[in-house]
């Protein structure tokens, strides 16, 4: 007998649909408490996640979004591959690293069981962990100088590693051949087999209680329910289109800039993402597939649309994307892709992200949703070598994830926000690292005026540098980007957050002596021969007197930064976090000794207004809000008329280049790019500042439904 959703008692339906995520959160928790490898123990880079038959996500962790986004790609791939030979059975588990059948890169390696109640196929359970080292050219397997995808790494379309609940020896020994660490991808592949265990034994458990069909009932019906929450979501927003462009620099052979467009078109109770207008796919490893294209698009929609909801299948069925084949976000086989999780997905994830900021602040309900974009950049640092009793030692630091948050329209950024991917971060203490390899920490700290300024200011990023210690040296290697990009924009007139920096500083001394070198970020670039690295240094070899460090970007900030709360500036330049310099010139707010000179900083906030004016005073006293829709039309905050809201604003904007220096000494530009502002031409108001390439168009980013025109 068939049981529908109005024929389970609600009571039953809450206990059931909780112990759905319950299973999930054990998952995690089984997962954290088998690994052996940092990255999963600490830095939390992985995710589970409950499945129905088909793929579709039922429940998913708070880990790394990225991972439960593609898993369901990874079950579609086996079900499509796999269900007839060498068939889909009770017992089984399945392993797969392949990001043309679902994967982001090599590295994040997803092991899926199939879940049986009575003989029947009912869901998967998965897991998925990003691994210190699956083979390839390189440590780590972030192949810098791959040409194609079969260089980087070894390529598990999704084999059956567990037989009727039998590990099978011989693919299991083939991996382990094919890794540089087996006593650490071997435990983490086994850490995510027992958290696949857990989730189809309680599984199994729950339908036995409750019974099969009620279970996948709720299962079904939790989909359906936030597939129709988000489609309420849509509804209640103006039909409008909003875009947003990044960029990348460096695709692992040369200097050149990649871009990544997205164009967002709510129509209705519908949404569609366009890739159109990015690059085609790249020579080198930043590529990502079709899968990790969704996966970051997901991640990046979820928190704005989402917040509210159930986070699962449901949220995407009420999009469609548009990518063509052979784009730098829907990569054509063999294009290289081992960096594409921390390149182009993560760009993905920026452009959607600062697309739909874009459109929920058409809400009044969701406009605090919104936000510019939190650390823009991903920057890998793996070291290997020799440990302290002589074995093999290896790791990733996933310092990287504490850059700056993206400043919200009532908040500041989160300071060491992590990554916006991953909604409950954390990385290792520095004494967990340095137990566990052979290398010491100068200093990990904030770092001043990377914070994208704004009337709410983007987060600060943080900075570090190690030595090796107690071996004679290690092996680094170092590539990311947003090293020459100021990825983390702002939304509405907020700045954009700090760039990246990578350093090295050769033969500095014995360790003794390296210590007491620099105790932040600002001390070491003080020392004249700190060498400045590019965004993709690859493979650097470090004795035990050579210091290597690395910076991450700051959040983007929120709203003109003349209209942030003089009073707030000199709290953020007591805390450390902004310079009396920044605070005069970005902030126009001059301290004294005494705090905020009134005065003084009257004059300097109406001087930076007549500079993006040309010269010319205000006609109009500035607003304290952002460019708004009313009546049809764009305004200023300070009443100015913008034209129609089916038009584009910045026709009526006073539109200037500026030095990047003007934005401190942490934001840099490629050869390529420059920095435009939009100011509103009555009052000065900062409208826009936006990163675009040398002789194109600024980008239309916001219209109501009418005009397409870009």
């Amino acid at each position: 007998m068939a049981v529908t959703e109005q024929g389970i008692d609600p009571i039953t339906f809450e206990v059931v649909r909780n112990k759905l995520q319950a299973i999930t959160e054990e998952q995690a928790i089984t997962l954290k408490s088998v690994s052996g490898s940092p990255v999963v123990t600490e830095a939390t880079d992985f995710n589970n996640g409950l499945y129905l038959a088909d793929g579709s996500i039922v429940t998913m962790g708070p880990q790394v979004l990225f991972h439960t986004g593609t898993m369901s790609s990874v079950i579609r791939s086996i079900n499509e591959n796999f269900a007839d030979n060498p068939g889909i059975r009770e017992g089984d588990m399945f392993i797969l690293n392949d990001p043309y059948r679902g994967a982001i890169h090599q590295p994040d390696v997803s092991i899926v069981a199939p879940v049986f109640h009575h003989g029947r196929h009912v869901a998967w359970a998965g897991s998925c962990a990003h691994q210190l080292d699956v083979g390839g050219m390189s440590f780590g397997s972030w192949a810098i100088g791959a040409t194609e995808i079969q260089q980087e790494a070894m390529l598990l379309p999704g084999i059956r590693l567990v037989e009727g609940g039998v590990l099978r020896q011989d693919l299991w020994q083939m991996i382990m051949g094919m890794t540089r660490l087996p006593h650490v991808l071997g435990l983490d592949l086994k850490a995510m087999i027992a958290a696949n265990n857990v989730a189809v034994r309680r599984l199994v458990e729950l339908m036995d209680r409750y019974g099969r069909a009620t279970v996948e009932t709720i299962m079904h019906a939790e989909i359906a329910s936030s597939e129709r929450q988000l489609r309420q979501v849509l509804s209640a927003l103006p039909d409008a289109v909003v875009r947003a462009r990044d960029y990348i620099e460096h695709d692992g052979h040369e200097n050149v800039l990649y871009q990544v467009c997205v164009t967002a078109t709510k129509t209705g109770d519908r949404l569609t993402l366009d890739m159109t207008g990015t690059s085609p796919q790249a020579p080198g490893f930043i590529n990502c597939t079709a899968s990790g294209m969704r996966g970051a698009a997901l991640t990046g929609l979820l928190p704005i649309l989402a917040p509210r909801i159930r986070w699962n299948e449901g949220i995407m069925r009420a999009v469609e994307f548009v990518a063509p084949e052979g784009i730098l976000c829907n990569a054509s086989w063999p294009a290289p892709v081992s960096s594409g999780t921390i390149s182009t997905a993560w760009i993905v994830q920026n452009v959607v992200v600062a697309a739909l900021s874009r459109l929920v602040s058409l809400s009044p309900e969701l406009r605090n949703e919104g936000q510019a974009v939190t650390k823009g950049h991903m920057m890998v640092m793996t070291l290997a070598g020799r440990d302290r009793d002589g074995a093999p030692f290896g790791t990733f630091l996933l310092d990287s994830t504490a850059g700056g948050g993206g400043a919200f329209p009532d908040h500041d950024g989160l300071d060491g926000s992590g990554d916006y991917c991953v909604p409950r971060p954390a990385i290792a203490n520095v004494e967990a690292n340095e137990a566990n390899g052979p290398f010491l920490y100068l200093f990990r700290s904030f770092v001043r005026d990377t914070g994208g300024p704004g009337r709410q200011r983007g987060g600060a990023g943080t900075a570090l540098a190690i030595v090796p210690y107690g071996t004679e040296g290690l092996q680094a290697m170092m590539l990311g980007h947003g090293v020459e990009v100021p990825n983390a924009i702002g939304q509405f007139g907020g700045l954009p957050g700090a760039c990246g920096r990578n350093f090295i500083l050769r033969d500095a001394g014995d360790p003794a002596l390296i210590a007491g070198l620099a105790g932040d970020l600002d001390d070491m670039l003080g020392i004249e021969e700190v060498e400045q690295l590019g965004p993709k240094p690859g493979r650097i070899g470090l004795t035990a007197r050579d210091a290597l460090g690395y910076a991450f970007q700051g959040g983007g900030g929120y709203g003109d930064p003349l209209k942030r709360d003089p009073e707030a500036v000199r709290g953020d330049v007591v805390n450390g976090h902004v310079s009396p310099d920044a605070a005069r010139s970005q902030y126009g707010v001059v301290i004294g000794a005494d705090g905020v000179d009134i005065a003084r900083t009257e004059a300097a906030r109406l001087a930076i207004r007549q500079r993006r004016l040309g010269g010319r005073t205000p006609a109009r006293i500035a607003g304290s809000g952002e460019m708004r829709i009313a009546a049809g039309r764009f305004a200023c905050g300070c009443g100015c008329d913008l034209g129609a809201a089916t038009s584009d604003w910045k026709r009526h904007a006073i539109t200037r280049c500026v030095d990047p220096a003007s934005y401190g000494p942490h934001v840099r530009t490629h050869a390529e790019l420059e920095l435009r502002e939009h100011a509103c031409p009555d009052c000065g108001s900062l409208l826009e500042a936006e990163v675009v390439r040398k002789g194109e168009a600024s980008l239309n980013t916001l219209v109501l439904a009418g005009d397409t025109a870009a």
